[in-house]
């Protein structure tokens, strides 16, 4: 482990997220902290946890929307794997149902990639001290919203029905079925209040329940 400007040790940064060229940008801006230490990049959800562990990082810094697993659900494999090291959501996407979705996968923090790269890193040093971060503004707004009305295999239906496939190809892909697919479907347009699966994937998308 690095000792950082004051001679203590520094911390140990996973940065996940899929652009190269903002995977960078944050690892050069991390980088001008005396206190901060990037030593694992991965492009992918799925990568989390192996490059978490390899590289005993302390912090992960994940975004939400990589190939492989999103933020969230990496985050979730990482609390299991590695409860010790701490994770901030760090996202363009400030959807408040991405941020109940995120706290229920174990993140200790969630910030909007809009913000000034100096809340990052004291995002990094506050949640090494047992705090827990959370953009303001969205904090109000997950609450203003309340909970996601979907349960998880209705959010597993409507995203596989995302890509415009049919009940049919549905079932055989989650081993349902046709008619429990239909079910679920049924339920997540009445919940979002849509006129057919397309929308109720589009506004659950919006909110961030899917």
């Amino acid at each position: 482990m690095s000792e950082n400007q004051t001679g203590g040790q520094s911390v140990r940064v996973l940065l996940a997220e899929d652009q190269g060229m903002v995977r960078e940008a944050l690892a050069a801006l991390l980088g001008l902290e005396g206190d901060i230490d990037v030593v694992a990049q991965v492009a992918r959800g799925d990568e989390v946890v192996d490059a978490a562990v390899a590289h005993e990082v302390q912090v992960a810094v994940l975004d939400i929307e990589m190939p492989g697993l999103t933020g969230i659900e990496a985050a979730a494999l990482l609390r299991a794997r590695r409860p010790q090291t701490k994770i901030v959501i760090a996202t363009t996407f400030g959807r408040p149902g991405y941020l109940r979705r995120a706290m229920e996968a174990g993140a200790d923090a969630f910030l909007v990639k809009d913000a000034p790269a100096a809340e990052l890193a004291e995002a990094i040093r506050r949640v090494l001290r047992g705090e827990r971060v959370i953009d303001p503004a969205l904090a109000a707004a997950a609450l203003a919203e309340g909970a996601n009305p979907l349960t998880a295999r209705e959010r597993d239906v409507l995203a596989a029905a995302a890509d415009g496939a049919v009940n049919a190809e549905i079932a055989g892909r989650l081993h349902l079925s046709e008619g429990t697919v239909r079910n679920y479907l049924s339920m997540a347009i009445q919940k979002t209040d849509a006129r057919n699966r397309a929308e109720a994937v589009r506004i659950a998308r919006e909110k961030g329940w899917l």
